[in-house]
């Protein structure tokens, strides 16, 4: 839209400019001037802004410069000359020569909006050489150029990219992307790179005259001849001016232009109202540019109507917005006043209490039971809070803080403690009921439910349970929340990176809250839970801090009875709370945390424990989730231990117990098969469509176990096994004649008839009992997943079993060395099997050691000096690591160099320093483990680990024969001593 330009210089001068005008008194207003002055009220009266005079002001468009901003500047009028007076009304400043003696002109782009005859325009010239052209002209007396509208570039190119490529162009470029038709413009006023135009006439381009600065010849265009008092003409020119009306009825800045102009313009004819209307609607510039381009004054008129008729439909839109709006306003303050008003009164006659008493109130009703049992410097802080809160504003942001603050400080149990259990008897039981074995953890709960019961008193401590997976770790936290009667707590800290997870934020920050541990104290109601951190041996560390190190403050016995939590800002009392905390590999937890903590190791379990655990615990548990009774399924136990050795080899028990779930899920499976197929049968007797059979001895047995069992018959997987299409287990059906049954039926009907009994009328109650041994155990579970990890019955030459540890457990591996080539001074070892360098480095020391021993023994053997070896450890597609394999790899080499395989049943675990001294080991019972399940019998370990072997439990440490050693030719004597 045009805006208006006026100020009070520039309206004196054109007050003085129109008081010496002739054309510009009253009578001279035309027929459409008064028209529009009867719309506006003006009724031909003067303005009296200046001394009753009119007062002449020009319009300027909307311009922009690079950046897009708006530009009003202020348009200087030359007055004329001595001797001249102004010859017509219309916004021309008289000059010398007159505008129809420039048939040359400098061409002055426009990229926004065309100029129309009678307007102002700002611009900005950014070409130096432009720009001292139109200075010159206008020093020279010429002040006229030619105003020509751009050309759009395509639509993929920004406003700026077009206005920056638009000052580079330059002579037939440039030409090129103008608009033939323009508008002749005096050049009012130069203000650094601002030139203010006015539009005089419409021109037209045809030939350039100089490339740089652009000049163009033009022919000035002419308005095509019209009747003035065409009806055709008059009738859309007042349906202009009714539009424009309605216009004006919505709009105050379209009045004002309105006003304006019919004071500057004088004689508003057909032409010019056509020009006014394209020039301050909101039409597009391609729009303006074809209403310049039009010489028929007819066409012209009905272009500008068209975009009228747009602004008219756009202020009706506008108008409806802004009614919607204020009504949607307006609505929200009565009701935001009427409910003010309701408090008031409610308020004036006791009804109610505003929202800060009733707020204030809640709070000291929930710290009333506590009151006694909080901190002082908690009450302290509480009180100055509610102070604060009855004097602040509650549309107030801090108003809102303050509450949840108060919220969070009263919600916490102060001084409340739960009744804990010191009954040790009763602990015990509770842990026996939960959890097999994992005598350690047992013991180390009773021995602090002890220490409780003698001082009377709970403390709180930190316990770490280490272990692989699915050892029951998480589990076994929820059984000692139980066994001692707290409350559990239960948050995982893996991958946590955020230390305002663990300390909480400052109030301060938008959408802040407590750490963890108050979040746990308000969720539990008590101040001495139980609380889990799980996988603390997994915490993260970003940008927002380090976790590990916020942590120490929660689990230090020293520190946290003042523990302070960043949002709540006063110290906490988590002394008594009791802290365990679960780990798969306590290498990864850092020095200072794991410091703090009592860690107990769970190893794992052995096969005798896994089938105590899957008796006694998963196979219940997993046949009631399936809704299976006892009776209606058998799993043997050579299949159990089948399923524990070959599909479920490492230390924990969930892998056993998705297998269990699997084995009950087939069979829940095959009952209600079974169950569909027998009430199917009896359905066909009974309609008559199958034709029982006649009965005999065989018959009456049947149904003598029909009536006389449990409703159950047993029946062998070896009777019927019949395969889905799916390749899921087999079903397990009782293979009985159909005659038989059929009998079977018919004479427990008959039976039921003589003695008045309702007939039977399913055979869901006769169940069929499944049988899960190890000859159908594939059919459940499919193919074994692990074989026997002993490859050799008694390992060939160069070969020897060794111990490992794994975070699935422990596990033998073999390691076998062989002779690649043998010549004078070969020597050589060659390492394969993916491994780490700190076996990488045993096994060279294995090497030099090795070559020792065999000097030692063996002077004239020169095995090692003339032999290029290589030696592998199997399963090259497993990372291993370990600084445990040191005297296998001794071992291995001279078993090949004197050509002596070692001791049958033997395996052995350690690391050899290069004076062949045994360092110690970790994960003891673990290999012990591994080394039951491959049946060995000779165990070899250093005389450091005697005392983590002794710890082991007797059903461990059962029938193997465990040597210590502290030096290699200990090993020796074991390995190649006494051999048949």
């Amino acid at each position: 839209m045009l805006k208006l330009i006026s100020a009070p210089r520039l309206l004196a001068r054109a007050h003085a400019a129109a008081a010496s005008s002739p054309t510009m008194r009253s009578d001279s207003t035309s027929p459409i001037l008064r028209m529009l002055g009867s719309v506006l009220g003006l009724n031909g009266s003067r303005s009296p802004s200046v001394g009753g005079g009119i007062t002449r002001v020009f319009f300027c468009s909307n311009a922009s410069d690079g950046s897009g901003t708006s530009a009003e500047a202020e348009v200087k009028v030359v007055e004329a000359e001595a001797g001249e007076t102004e010859s017509n009304s219309a916004a021309i400043v008289p000059t010398n020569p007159k505008p129809e003696d420039f048939l040359t002109v400098l061409a002055l782009p426009l990229p926004h909006r065309p100029l129309f005859p009678g307007f102002y325009m700002p611009i900005y010239v950014k070409d130096p050489k432009l720009l001292a052209a139109l200075v010159e002209s206008r020093k020279r007396h010429a002040p006229y150029a030619g105003a020509f509208l751009v050309k759009d570039e395509p639509s993929d190119t920004s406003t700026t990219d077009t206005e920056k490529n638009l000052y580079e162009l330059k002579g037939k470029d440039l030409l090129s992307r103008l608009h033939e038709v323009g508008t002749l413009a005096q050049i009012s006023s130069i203000n650094g790179d601002q030139v203010v135009l006015i539009g005089h006439r419409r021109l037209r381009i045809t030939e350039m005259v100089s490339e740089d600065p652009l000049k163009v010849k033009v022919d000035h265009l002419k308005d095509m001849p019209y009747d003035k008092d065409d009806d055709v003409i008059k009738a859309t020119s007042f349906e202009v001016i009714s539009t424009l009306r309605d216009v004006l009825k919505t709009s105050s800045l379209w009045r004002d232009h309105v006003q304006t102009y019919t004071q500057h313009i004088g004689d508003f004819n057909y032409p010019r109202l056509a020009d006014f209307g394209a020039a301050i609607s909101g039409a597009n510039k391609l729009q303006c540019q074809e209403v310049l381009e039009e010489l028929d004054v007819y066409k012209r008129l009905k272009l500008t109507l068209e975009l009228v008729k747009k602004e008219i439909e756009i202020s009706k839109i506008q108008e409806s917005i802004a009614k919607a709006i204020e009504e949607k306003v307006s609505g929200e303050q009565r009701r935001y006043l009427l409910h003010e008003q309701l408090k008031a009164i409610k308020k004036e006659l006791g009804l109610e209490t505003d929202d800060k008493t009733a707020l204030s109130a809640k709070f000291r009703d929930r710290l009333e039971p506590n009151k006694d049992k909080c901190p002082p410097h908690v009450l302290q802080v509480i009180e100055e809070e509610l102070t604060k809160l009855q004097l602040l504003e509650a549309s107030s942001s801090e108003f809102n803080v303050t509450r949840n603050y108060l919220d969070w400080l009263t919600a916490l149990p102060w001084g409340n403690y739960s009744n804990e259990n010191f009954d040790v008897h009763q602990a015990q039981k509770i842990l026996d009921e939960d959890h097999y074995g994992l005598s350690d953890v047992k013991e180390r709960i009773l021995e602090f439910i002890a220490v409780g019961n003698l001082r009377g008193t709970s403390q709180g401590k930190i316990i770490c349970l280490s272990g692989p997976p699915g050892v029951g770790k998480t589990s076994i936290g929820r059984s000692i929340a139980r066994a001692l009667n707290r409350k559990f707590y239960r948050f995982s800290v893996g991958g946590l990176a955020d230390v305002a997870e663990i300390k909480g934020h400052r109030r301060t920050y938008i959408g802040a809250m407590p750490g963890k541990m108050v979040q746990c104290l308000k969720s539990v109601g008590t101040a001495n839970p139980l609380v889990l951190i799980d996988e603390i041996d997994k915490l993260g560390k970003g940008h927002a801090g380090d976790p590990a190190s916020a942590m120490l403050e929660l689990l230090d016995p020293e520190q946290n009875a003042n523990f302070l939590d960043h949002y709540l800002d006063v110290p906490i009392d988590l002394s008594k709370v009791l802290f365990v905390c679960t780990a798969n590999v306590i290498e990864m937890i850092p020095n200072p945390l794991l410091d703090r903590m009592e860690v107990i190791s769970i190893a794992g379990y052995i096969t005798d424990e896994k089938m105590h655990i899957a008796r006694d615990y998963l196979e219940k548990a997993t046949r009631e989730s399936c809704g299976i009774k006892p009776e209606q399924v058998e799993v043997t136990h050579d299949a159990l231990l089948a399923l524990i050795e070959n599909y479920c080899r490492e230390a924990g028990v969930r892998n056993l117990q998705k297998q269990i779930e699997k084995i009950y899920r087939k069979i829940a499976l095959q009952l209600v098969r079974q169950g569909v197929s027998a009430k199917n049968e009896t359905q066909l007797v009974e309609t008559g469509d199958l034709k029982p059979k006649d009965s005999d001895d065989s018959n009456a047995t049947i149904v003598g176990e029909v009536e006389t069992g449990d409703n159950t018959s047993e029946i062998s997987s070896s009777d019927v096994a019949s395969e889905s299409s799916s390749g899921a287990a087999k079903e397990n059906v009782s293979v009985v004649a159909d005659n038989a049954q059929q009998s079977a039926d018919q004479l427990v009907e008959s039976k039921n008839a003589a003695e008045g009994l309702p007939e039977k009328k399913e055979t869901a109650d006769v169940g069929v009992k499944i049988l899960v041994d190890t000859s159908n155990l594939p059919d459940f579970v499919g193919k074994p997943v692990f074989h026997a990890e002993r490859i050799y019955d008694q390992t060939p030459i160069g070969v020897v079993m060794g111990l490992a540890w794994t975070a699935m457990g422990g596990s033998t591996l073999y390691i076998e060395t062989t002779s690649v080539e043998q010549g004078d001074a070969k020597g050589a070892l060659n390492i394969t099997g993916q491994l780490g360098d700190v076996m990488k480095e045993s096994a060279q020391i294995a090497h030099t050691v090795s070559r020792a021993i065999l000097l030692e023994k063996d002077p004239n053997n020169t095995f090692f000096a003339n032999t290029k070896l290589h030696l592998h450890v199997p399963a090259g597609a497993t990372p291993k690591d370990g600084p445990s394999a040191g005297c296998t790899m001794i071992t291995s080499l001279l078993s090949l160099a004197m050509n002596k395989p070692v001791k049958k049943d033997l395996a052995m675990t350690g690391e050899v320093t290069l004076t062949q001294k045994i360092l110690p080991i970790g994960g003891v019972k673990e290999k012990t483990i591994a080394a039951r399940r491959s049946d060995v019998k000779t165990i070899i370990f250093p005389s450091a680990n005697r005392r983590d072997f002794d710890e082991l439990a007797p059903n461990v440490k059962e029938g193997l024969d465990v040597h210590f050693v502290d030096d290699y030719s200990q090993i020796f004597s074991l390995a190649f001593g006494d051999q048949q």
